[in-house]
């Protein structure tokens, strides 16, 4: 009987545990969406390996670096093809991306990657446009990275994961197992693009840093002509001699270009290849270049109105390109380029873009990624015969690059700070354009490239960084401050610039940016951006330059650039080389005083740092910047305050003058 009823309620025991376990199978199961289960976009995130690398620290292991090897994969399970497939991944570990293959990757801020398509994966299409073809349908990234203080047995993986694509909805990520994350991502249904498409198979313009156009204007069976423009939409960025590289994945040759050139002249690989056996009756002496990955170039200005090279609209620009807040009419750059194609190609119709495009140039403008070419609704063009009505061309692809830049990219300038209410100059900070073991003071030692950068008099600021080791020690000393054995190491940054804050008022204050120019090269056009954060709606005017407070996503920024046609910076100058200790280097100079108001913010401190920027751009180029400000007990003189100080400082004056004379009549030197 007993045993019966144990029986009973052993089975009654087991049912209710099974029905209170049945909604916990079914919520977690669908927090961990599947390939099999989703209908849209699926996303899965899988770390595979990873281990050490040098050096080994011990002494912080949040700072031991390691590799790591990751999977990411995008299925487009919908019914729509998905165009220019994005990912984002927010990253929590220092992570540094090195490779992702069949993809680009952009490093956005705080640890951020956008990772996207690259040819032949851009766009993925449907299993109803394919018959089910996974290869079509799916790519598959291949990670390659470094990661910080995360080691085994814990698992380094992204705070989240998500589709960037416009008009999807993605959930938080899900835990597959301990190494994987997944996720299913939908269209949202109330989504409405403000962009109006002509023809489905069109993607909407994107904005970037730089945009790229590669607009198809003249099209035959065996050639084309493309117009490409290089439009710079950042508003602190510029190019300078801009080099353009592509590849082609069809065995396209250059046959001729006009508004720039290709960095090689050479057709030997199109006469002795398959171009050469299929256009037998073509001059390839004429021809340009055969290269798979040609780089093109710009023309000087002298070829402007060249009618063989030039005559086209923004051509021949030596390879500068400005932002639109320092010179609007320059900020493009354009060139015509003939393509000839190979079969099965012959078609005026079948028009293949180039891939994986790459642009660069100097100071400042080095660390562009783009992305893929994404099909757009066809450019308008000014028609050729002065007419007022506009031409369209046959076809339109757009790129878009950023700048992106990594850990290990060393500056190029740096910036000091000093103020009236302290006597010592916060240099620039050691090594803060790189450094060499090699580096020697001036007794011959090698400098500490681990010490921080020793405080300055102000007569030092213009002194060459190679002989202020004296002014250094003799400063220290009197100031009583500790100095490393060897003392810190130079900057060595080309570029200083030093911000200095003059005054400080009721109703405003005033900072002084002087520029100097220690390496050889002469800078035209140059600017500088300070970002002030909230001060830009207090800035009135600068002396000597043009200054500007940029507006909208900018807010806080004041662009300053010299006066059109003085425009430039010019390298240092040696007075007298025989004797380097006395005769010093004289570096190009620039100064302007800079005024603001304190109207719309009365409360402004310059005694807390509010009147220094948080970062500084020289040309395009970010500087290194100081960690701190000058330091003080400074307090903005008040009506009472003044009023105190002058009868204090009357009342001192009286008694020093009747202690003197105190002093002089009883030393008998008064009569």
């Amino acid at each position: 009987m007993a045993a019966n009823l144990w029986h009973k309620f052993s089975i009654l025991i087991f049912t209710i545990t099974t029905l209170l376990t049945l909604p916990i199978i079914s919520i977690f199961s669908q927090s961990q969406p599947s390939n099999n289960t989703c209908n849209s976009i699926f996303i899965s995130y899988t770390y595979n390996t990873g281990h050490p690398l040098p050096p080994n620290i011990s002494s912080d292991p949040t700072l031991q670096p390691y590799q790591f090897k990751s999977t990411l994969t995008i299925i487009n399970n919908g019914l729509q093809e998905l165009k220019s497939w994005r990912v984002f991944l927010q990253f929590q570990n220092s992570e540094l991306l090195v490779s992702a293959s069949n993809a680009n990757f952009l490093a956005q801020p705080n640890q951020g990657i956008l990772v996207f398509g690259n040819y032949p994966t851009i766009d993925l299409k449907s299993a109803v446009q394919t018959a089910g073809d996974i290869n079509q349908m799916s790519v598959i990234v291949n990670l390659l990275g470094t990661q910080f203080g995360v080691a085994a047995p814990d698992i380094p993986l992204p705070q989240t994961v998500t589709l960037a694509n416009d008009g999807f909805i993605c959930p938080s990520p899900a835990m597959n197992g301990n190494n994987e994350l997944v996720l299913c991502c939908t269209e949202d249904p109330e989504y409405k693009s403000n962009v109006t498409l002509k023809d489905n198979d069109f993607s909407p313009y994107q904005n970037g840093d730089l945009i790229i156009m590669y607009d198809v204007i003249q099209t035959y069976d065996s050639n084309y002509w493309a117009h490409v423009t290089i439009s710079n939409q950042n508003p602190i960025a510029r190019l300078d001699n801009w080099r353009l590289s592509w590849d082609w994945t069809e065995e396209e040759f250059i046959y001729s270009m006009k508004g720039a050139y290709t960095s090689v002249v050479d057709t030997t690989d199109c006469l002795f290849g398959k171009q050469g056996q299929f256009y037998k009756d073509l001059d390839f002496s004429s021809a340009l270049n055969c290269e798979r990955r040609p780089t093109i170039i710009d023309l000087p200005n002298s070829k402007t109105n060249d009618v063989t090279l030039g005559s086209i609209p923004s051509c021949c620009r030596n390879g500068t390109i400005l932002p639109s807040s320092m010179d609007l009419s320059r900020t493009k750059s354009a060139f015509l380029v003939q393509v000839y194609k190979m079969p099965p190609y012959l078609n005026r119709t079948i028009l293949n873009p180039p891939q994986n495009w790459r642009i660069n140039g100097t100071f400042g403008s080095e660390y562009y990624k783009c992305a893929s070419p994404i099909r757009v609704s066809p450019s308008s063009f000014p028609d050729s015969s002065g007419l007022p009505v506009e031409s369209s061309a046959f076809a339109s692809w757009q790129v878009i690059c950023n700048i992106t830049k990594f850990k290990s990219q060393v500056p190029k300038c740096c910036v000091s700070f000093s103020s009236f209410y302290n006597t010592s100059i916060i240099p620039c900070n050691t090594c803060a354009c790189g450094c060499s073991n090699s580096k020697t003071n001036g007794k011959n030692k090698v400098c500490n490239a681990s010490a921080p950068a020793a405080l300055l008099p102000f007569e030092a600021l213009t002194i060459p960084p190679e002989n202020r080791t004296k002014y250094v020690e003799i400063w220290a000393k009197m100031n009583r401050m500790h100095l490393s054995d060897p003392i810190p190491c130079e900057d060595n940054c080309g570029i200083n610039i030093n911000w200095h804050l003059v005054s400080d008022y009721k109703g405003g204050w005033t900072a002084r940016m002087t520029v100097l120019n220690w390496g050889e090269l002469d800078f035209h056009d140059w600017f500088v951006a300070a970002d002030l954060d909230t001060t830009i709606s207090r800035f009135e005017s600068a002396e000597s330059v043009n200054g500007t407070a940029l507006t909208g996503d900018e807010y806080g920024i004041v662009f300053l650039q010299d006066y059109s046609g003085k425009g430039y910076l010019n390298p240092v100058t040696v007075r007298n080389g025989r004797n380097p200790r006395k005769n010093f280097r004289v570096p190009g100079v620039i100064q302007s005083m800079i005024s603001f108001s304190k109207k719309t913010n009365p409360g402004w401190n310059l005694g807390k740092g509010d009147g220094f920027p948080k970062k500084v751009y020289f040309s395009g180029e970010e500087c290194s910047i100081p960690s701190f400000v000058p330091s003080s007990g400074y307090i903005l003189p008040t009506k009472f305050f003044s009023v105190c100080s002058m009868v204090l400082l009357v009342i001192f004056i009286e008694c020093l003058t009747g202690c003197c004379e105190a002093f002089c009549y009883n030393s008998g030197q008064l009569s």
